[in-house]
């Protein structure tokens, strides 16, 4: 298989549109059998739901070229199943978890010229997700659906390596209590984009949203969630039931504990106590993770000992040992790589 004659080493974390996506329709209770398309447009009727009441949710993963040069997904049976809890919360039909991996594995081989080649820093970022389609006037759910799935090949998400960011305490709220900041529904990213444009406007990266019921607990950003290395080396990761169940995280937390014999604990995380961690970091599928040196709280700054210029390094074993994994350099828990070609 050729290639496709891209600059892979200079990719942006952007989109560039490929020749092959994923289509399956549900109707009549009943998702048809699915098919690969070259046509990448979406057309909808005007008062199709996902427009009127944002009913559409999605996932993202992405697809590696190994050492070994084998193309593989990592770990995409948690997408599956967090897709399935997504949808259901949106009152959406699910989409079948093994349906789910099989549109995967067939758009990454349709689309395998676009597969980056190992130690180019590229991959396939894969997004899956799913609408309301039919005309919905009342506000209630649609009763037609799809679910597509498409492919961007993307550069790494940090040019020049992961440098520390800086962040501030939000003023904004991300979720309610009992809403719906566990699932990955667009509504959740819709409101996050005012408060992260003004973050920007104001000289941050991103945010830290603390809890809303009584703002003293660390949540989240508006699209990862935090980890924390303490003094002593454990890693510290915040519990919420409105905090995204990331992937990304829940395999750092294996990492910490089977590769790096680290202490790990799952827990609420008051933000009076973030000023005495060593280390912190933002974790996802774009960046694995992205050290962060600076908070700051209204003026107030929280400065980690791990410095601007570099991850810490507890974070940096952390970061070395997953993405190991997933380039194949590091052997793999057991059902942790599927492998597409």
């Amino acid at each position: 298989m050729e290639k496709k004659q891209l600059d892979w080493g200079n990719l942006s974390f952007g989109y560039v549109q490929t020749e092959a996506r994923y289509v399956s329709k549900y109707s009549n209770g009943a998702w048809d059998n699915g098919t690969i398309t070259d046509d990448a447009n979406v057309v909808l009727n005007e008062c199709a739901g996902v427009f009127q009441y944002a009913q559409t949710c999605f996932e993202g993963l992405k697809a590696y070229t190994t050492e070994d040069g084998h193309i593989v997904t990592f770990r995409p049976d948690l997408n599956a199943a967090r897709m399935v809890d997504s949808a259901r919360r949106l009152e959406m039909p699910a989409f079948p978890e093994e349906r789910f991996l099989d549109a995967i594995d067939q758009v990454v081989k349709a689309n395998a010229a676009y597969v980056p080649p190992y130690g180019s820093g590229a991959t396939l970022y894969i997004r899956p997700y799913m609408m309301g389609t039919n005309p919905v006037i009342g506000v209630k759910p649609a009763d037609e659906y799809m679910f597509r799935v498409f492919v961007t090949p993307v550069g790494p998400y940090f040019k020049g390596g992961a440098k520390p960011i800086t962040i501030k305490v939000s003023d904004f709220d991300r979720a309610a209590p009992n809403g719906t900041g566990h699932i990955k529904g667009g509504l959740n990213y819709a409101m996050s984009l005012h408060a992260i444009v003004t973050a920007h406007a104001e000289g941050f990266d991103e945010n830290m949203y603390l809890d809303a019921k009584t703002r003293t607990k660390v949540e989240e950003t508006g699209g990862a969630n935090f980890i924390f290395i303490t003094k002593d080396g454990k890693l510290v990761t915040p519990k919420s039931n409105s905090i995204l169940p990331s992937i990304t995280r829940r395999s750092l937390v294996y990492v910490a504990e089977h590769y790096l014999d680290m202490k790990v604990e799952h827990r609420e995380v008051e933000f009076a106590e973030v000023k005495d961690f060593a280390e912190c970091g933002l974790c996802g599928t774009a960046a694995v993770i992205s050290p962060v040196g600076k908070i700051v709280d209204h003026g107030k700054e929280i400065c980690f000992p791990s410095g601007m210029q570099d991850m810490g390094p507890v974070t940096r074993k952390l970061y070395d040992t997953l993405t190991g994994i997933q380039m194949g350099r590091i052997e793999a828990p057991e059902g942790w790589i599927r492998t597409i070609l």
